[in-house]
């Protein structure tokens, strides 16, 4: 069965097995964009899972009930791409004796998921870019103009970035798809994840199969080119070789049994409450502990730090020693146009003053155009601009606005937008919320060079 600290995650009709504080992270990051129209660009090595990470975006949007259409950008061929994405009418070419919807149509107000994007054709690339931007589009051999409300997804194995600089993706098409930016860590850094997806791999299999912790122990310290794929079929060739109930080393695959295990971590805060304790026993019961907490506050080490009664920095020492550090790179990357509605969750006591007089709210989130409130007595009377002053807990600054409703529901909520806070406030705030996006697991993107080359155009087909 599934590790003891492993969630579940049910996408659409996938599993997502989530065990390790970055998966964790991760996830909790998929929640805040997949509300948004923003599109998100999911990076990361072939296997680590990032189409199950594309669905979870999917299922946390607006659009989880309509549409959603994959397509492998790879495994199309090249004189195929650009009838399957915006199809094509009767007569088009040799073959075409009858018209055909585009992937974009079959995706309308739903999600399109462009895997593997970096194969595109750059004459392709043009034209995917025009129906980003809003522009109605012809099926090949059409002269009718197709529009279309579709969010993109896509993915990529290849560093999209580095292929930007050396000509071979379209740099404005590369900062139109990754307005969002999710990087899905390889499997072996993450080998809390290991313990859990083979559990699970085994569960799925043969039922009642176990992995002896030595196995259990090369699995996680094994380096994994092939990611999540490759950990799979190591599973299942063990489990068709074993003749026992448990899974030993000599069950392995040879190129497995001579993998070198890391040395057992020195110290555990565990160790002064029970001398008597095995270490190994007790740096296992410390690192789960972590790896809960940090799952429980999504990844806030400050949070998960008070739960486990420890400060920030001996979680840090801790994180390091345990191998649970995040590796030196952000799990996501935010556009300049999407940092501007990154909303930090904070409850603080808000003072209001408005029309109707002075009142005492909660904050729901915040961001540097305003915030949203709740605990507003008779909302739908609550209209027009208001004043405001809060506070921000690790802040000496005592803030204050002016701001304009803009909604209110019949829960006593109700959203602010900014018209006025001063310079010196504007930094500060702008400063503690790139700190929160840090702790996030977020790293800003800087903002696209201006592109001074004439966009490369086509006309429609039929139109020369």
């Amino acid at each position: 069965m599934a590790s003891e600290a492993s969630t579940i995650v049910r996408v659409h009709e996938m599993d997502a097995i989530i065990c390790s504080p970055t998966m964790a992270a991760l996830m909790a990051m998929v929640a805040r964009v997949g509300p948004s129209d923003a599109a998100v660009l999911i990076t990361g090595e072939t296997g680590t899972g990032k189409e199950v990470v594309a669905r979870a975006v999917h299922t946390h949007s607006r659009r989880n009930a309509k549409p959603w259409v994959d397509v492998n950008c790879a495994a199309l061929p090249e004189h195929l791409v650009e009838s399957e994405l915006f199809g094509y009418e009767k007569g088009a070419f040799s073959g075409a004796d009858t018209p055909k919807q585009g992937l974009f149509e079959l995706a309308d107000r739903g999600t399109l998921f462009l895997d593997e994007i970096g194969d595109l054709d750059r004459k392709v690339q043009v034209k995917l870019l025009r129906v980003l931007d809003g522009t109605p589009y012809y099926r090949l051999g059409g002269s009718r103009k197709v529009s279309v409300d579709v969010r993109i997804i896509a993915a990529s194995n290849q560093p999209l970035d580095q292929m930007v600089k050396q000509g071979g993706f379209r740099s404005d098409l590369y900062h139109r798809l990754s307005q969002v930016q999710l990087r899905v860590p390889p499997l072996r850094e993450r080998p809390e994840d290991v313990a859990a997806l083979a559990h699970y791999f085994l569960d799925q299999m043969r039922p009642g199969l176990q992995l002896s912790p030595a196995a259990l122990e090369v699995l996680q310290a094994f380096s994994w080119p092939g990611n999540v794929r490759e950990l799979k079929n190591i599973v299942l060739q063990s489990a068709l070789n074993v003749r026992g109930d448990e899974i030993q080393v000599a069950d392995l695959p040879p190129e497995l049994r001579t993998v070198r295990l890391p040395p057992p971590a020195e110290g555990s805060l565990l160790a002064a409450f029970e001398p008597g304790a095995p270490t190994a026993a007790l740096d296992d019961l410390e690192r789960q502990a972590i790896v809960r907490a940090l799952a429980h506050t999504a990844g806030h080490q400050g949070q998960a730090a008070e739960q486990l009664g420890i400060s920030r920095r001996t979680l840090s020492r801790k994180l390091k020693q345990y191998r649970l550090e995040r590796r030196g790179y952000s799990l996501g990357a935010l556009s300049p146009s999407e940092q501007q509605y990154y909303r930090a969750s904070i409850a603080v006591p808000v003072a209001i003053g408005s029309r109707r007089g002075e009142e005492t709210v909660q904050t729901m989130n915040l961001s540097t155009g305003g915030m949203a409130i709740e605990g507003v007595q008779n909302p739908f009377q609550f209209t027009g601009e208001v004043t405001l002053a809060f506070s921000i807990p690790g802040l000496a600054a005592k803030f204050s606005a002016r701001a304009q409703v803009v909604w209110s529901d019949a829960n006593g909520r109700a959203g602010l937008r900014f018209t006025a806070l001063e310079g010196h406030l504007a930094r500060r705030l702008s400063g503690w919320l790139q700190e929160k996006q840090a702790e996030e697991g977020w790293s800003p993107q800087p903002a696209p060079e201006a592109n001074l080359s004439a966009m490369e155009t086509s006309p429609p087909p039929g139109k020369q």
